[in-house]
């Protein structure tokens, strides 16, 4: 599955911030800690230079908390990096997080210009939550629905901080697979934008393979189903999901299943960890050489039969 949700503001969005980055002096990036790489815009990456960073794994009570500890001895094990994990309500950090700012840029610390702070972040990872926890005020608008903020804003903290809001982006094309359905079963993408059982699916199967247990307990089974659609069809005879004939109806009982999940009711819960996004890297890397090889190929074939 490829993400096909990359609305105009998004590409506009993208361009600003480009354009922005030369004078930030920090980057506060939300991650999304159930799946912390997937949720991580490769732009900013590739255009940061060596700037600060900061990490939040935001949403953290939702993840596998071993494992979001791993993440972040992955990211601190990078230059100029620092993380965070904060939960949904995010008390008691702001102030981690305004001396982390202070400690990452002590050139600007005896100077009258503001501390500028770029937050960026996918949409729907808590970025407006954390800017009105940060502000005291409710200065960023919130909601559940992915892609709220449209455009840049400055919030000034008067304390020696500039907050430079962006608007939640995604990227033109996720070259991972995997990364594509992390970011739907978690809630990135508009819900228009893909197939329920598709995702529900890649959930199950991830669930089966990584939290059984979960499962059985929260949906009351006998034992671990045999496969993701056997899970679905158990699910979905249980709540009702059933089309004339007795049969189960796929779409009613996936969204109910990706919704809860969504929600945490399965409890914390992580769908990556830096070993096994290292080894899908190196398999994108290969899959992208392949298609490069396959093109460059086609090309010189098309040139010979042109010459002919």
């Amino acid at each position: 599955m490829s993400i096909h949700w990359y609305p105009g503001h998004m590409y506009k969005a993208n361009k600003e911030m480009v354009e922005v980055l030369p004078q930030v002096d920090i980057i506060i990036e939300l991650l999304d800690a159930r799946i912390p790489y997937s949720s991580s815009n490769p732009a900013i990456e590739s255009l940061r230079q060596n700037k600060p960073s900061i990490k939040l794994l935001s949403k953290s009570d939702l993840a596998d908390p071993e494992i979001t500890l791993l993440w972040q001895q992955y990211y601190e094990s990078q230059e100029q990096t620092k993380t965070l994990a904060i939960s949904t309500d995010q008390q008691g950090r702001d102030q981690q997080i305004i001396n982390l700012c202070r400690k990452l840029a002590p050139h600007k610390e005896h100077k009258a210009k503001d501390i500028l702070v770029m937050i960026t972040g996918i949409p729907n990872v808590g970025k407006s939550t954390l800017i009105n926890s940060l502000a005291g005020r409710a200065v960023a608008k919130t909601g559940n629905e992915p892609a709220i903020t449209k455009g840049q804003q400055r919030i000034n903290l008067r304390n020696g901080i500039m907050l430079l809001d962006t608007p939640g982006i995604l990227w033109p094309k996720v070259e991972n697979e995997n990364s594509s359905y992390r970011l739907a079963t978690t809630g990135a993408i508009k819900d228009t934008a893909m197939s329920y059982d598709d995702v529900a699916f890649f959930a199950a199967d991830y669930m089966l393979k990584h939290y059984p247990q979960r499962l059985v307990e929260r949906y009351k089974l006998k034992q671990v189903p045999k496969s993701e659609l056997d899970f679905l069809e158990q699910l979905g005879a249980q709540r009702g999901c059933l089309r004339a004939g007795g049969q189960v109806d796929l779409e009613r009982v996936s969204t109910i299943f990706l919704h809860e999940l969504r929600a945490g009711i399965l409890g914390g819960l992580s769908l990556e960890t830096p070993e096994r996004v290292e080894i899908e890297k190196q398999q994108v890397k290969i899959m992208l050489e392949e298609k490069a090889a396959k093109k460059k190929l086609r090309l010189e074939n098309n040139k010979k039969t042109r010459k002919r």
